[in-house]
């Protein structure tokens, strides 16, 4: 519930505005404003832990915001052209850095080596790189350098898989 004194300052905050005209554009004829930021407050209020966690979801969504800030597409870009089209382009003229290694095809005899290298370079236990393996094609090293992934691509072609860059 709302106390006095936060009743009193909405109060006091409201009674300060000079445009009467939006303050019926924003609420009904029947309920003035303070009655329905409070009554909204109540209703905040008296969501259990699971309704908060989800109205903080969608209310975020609305906003154009995600949990890394605000949206892009609400945002200009810094240069000085303007457009979705220039921020593309700018992406372009930027050389990549950061690549990714993507499994192709590999002998059926030579899989159980392509496991064991695939462990070599990977984090990945037995079952999880077989499964990898597996699946192929599969991404199986990402956000390496172009020296560390032309490397990773040498070592598998050297056993009889087809690796590319992405």
């Amino acid at each position: 519930m709302v106390s006095l004194v936060s009743k009193i300052s909405l109060t006091r905050l409201f009674s300060r505005i000079r445009a009467p005209s939006i303050a019926y554009t924003l609420c009904t004829v029947t309920e003035t404003r303070t009655q329905k930021l409070e009554r909204i407050a109540d209703q905040l209020l008296d969501l259990n832990k699971l309704e908060k966690h989800d109205y903080s979801i969608l209310f975020r969504h609305k906003m154009g915001l995600n949990r890394y800030g605000p949206a892009v597409s609400g945002l200009g870009s810094g240069s000085s052209s303007s457009g979705p089209g220039a921020a593309a382009a700018d992406a372009k003229v930027e050389e990549k850095t950061i690549f990714d290694v993507k499994l192709g095809k590999f002998d059926a005899a030579a899989k159980i080596k392509v496991i064991k290298e695939i462990r070599s370079f990977t984090d990945l236990g037995l079952k999880e790189a077989k499964e990898l393996v597996e699946k192929a094609p599969a991404v199986v090293k990402k956000g390496v350098t172009k020296d560390e992934a032309n490397a990773i691509i040498e070592k598998l072609k050297a056993i009889g898989a087809t690796a590319v860059l992405e």
